[in-house]
């Protein structure tokens, strides 16, 4: 378990989650009393969020569907 104080801990949040990452567990500190405990989650518990999942791809046969768009568009003017 590693140690360290609030200040420095959002100083370089970055990097300590890099280490939570990693296994470790973060004991918070404020003022010398504990406040937090970060750890590392259960890899079973992980979702993954639909932002980070591949996008839908719209496709159809013969013209791409971005040229079909453009021909639409001339047709309507």
């Amino acid at each position: 378990m590693v140690t360290v104080t609030f200040t420095e801990f959002r100083k370089h949040a970055s990097q300590y989650f890099d280490r939570v990452e990693n296994g470790e567990v973060l004991l918070i500190l404020r003022h010398g009393r504990a406040i937090a405990e970060i750890s590392p989650s259960d890899q079973d518990d992980i979702k993954i969020p639909l932002w980070k999942k591949p996008g839908l791809r719209l496709s159809i046969k013969g013209k791409s569907l971005s040229h079909t768009i453009l021909e639409e568009r001339e047709t309507l003017r």
